[in-house]
C-alpha cells in the first residue's frame, strides 16, 4: 500500500511540476508572439504606403509615420492605419477561408475605393492551391481594382475595373476571399468615412 502512495505521490508531482513549466513557458513566449504578430501587421502597411524600413527600427518607423484613426463597428474599436502624406488607409480584414481563418491587410487609395495593396497575416488553406493566396503575383492582380460597387473574383475572364481572376483550382478559397474583401469593406470605410465627419 505504501509503494502505490509513493507512485501516486510521484506521479501528481510530475504533474504539478510539468504543468507550472507549461504555464510558465506560455507566460514567457505569449508576449514575443504578440510582439512578432504586431511588428508582421506593421509591416505589411509599411510595405504597402511604401515607407521604408528595417526590422531594427519598425516600430519606429510606423510610430513616426502613420496614423492610426479608431472607429466602432458593432459595439468594437477598429484602427484604421492611415498614412498622413498620401492619405492611403490600411485596416485588417478577416474571415473564414476554407480551412480556417484568412487575416489580412487591406489597404485603399485616397478615394477608399481603389485597392492599393492586399497582404496576408494568417491561413490555412491547401498548400499549392488555396494557400497560393499569400504568394505575391496572385495578390498583385488586386492593386488598382475598385469596389465599384463590390469586387467580384471570377473563376475566368476578369475584365471590369471590380473584378479579379480567381487562384487557379481554388474556387471555394477565392470565393472566401471575394466574401472576407467585400464585408470588411462595407463593415469599415462607411465607418471610416462617418468618424472622419465628425471631426
Amino acid at each position: 500500500m505504501n509503494r502505490v502512495f509513493k507512485i501516486v505521490g510521484f506521479v501528481v508531482a510530475m504533474g504539478v511540476i510539468t504543468s507550472s513549466l507549461l504555464i510558465g513557458m506560455d507566460v514567457l513566449t505569449s508576449e514575443r508572439i504578440s510582439r512578432n504578430e504586431e511588428a508582421l501587421l506593421q509591416s505589411k502597411i509599411l510595405d504597402a504606403f511604401e515607407i521604408p524600413y528595417n526590422t531594427s527600427n519598425i516600430y519606429d518607423t510606423f510610430v513616426a509615420n502613420v496614423e492610426q484613426v479608431d472607429v466602432t463597428i458593432e459595439g468594437t474599436v477598429v484602427p484604421i492605419y492611415r498614412n498622413p502624406d498620401t492619405g492611403s488607409i490600411s485596416f485588417e480584414i478577416e474571415g473564414g477561408g476554407v480551412w480556417g481563418p484568412i487575416i489580412g491587410v487591406l489597404t485603399l487609395n485616397e478615394d477608399l475605393v481603389t485597392i492599393e495593396n492586399v497582404g496576408i497575416l494568417a491561413q490555412q488553406e491547401t498548400p499549392g492551391l488555396g494557400g497560393r493566396i499569400v504568394e505575391l503575383p496572385y495578390l498583385a492582380k488586386y492593386e488598382g481594382v475598385v469596389f465599384d460597387p463590390f469586387v467580384e473574383v471570377l473563376k475566368e475572364g476578369a475584365s471590369a475595373p471590380n473584378q479579379v481572376d480567381a487562384i487557379t483550382g481554388a474556387t471555394s478559397t477565392s470565393s472566401a476571399f471575394q466574401t472576407i474583401l467585400n464585408d470588411s469593406y462595407d463593415q469599415v470605410v462607411p465607418a471610416y468615412q462617418a468618424t472622419l465627419g465628425g471631426e
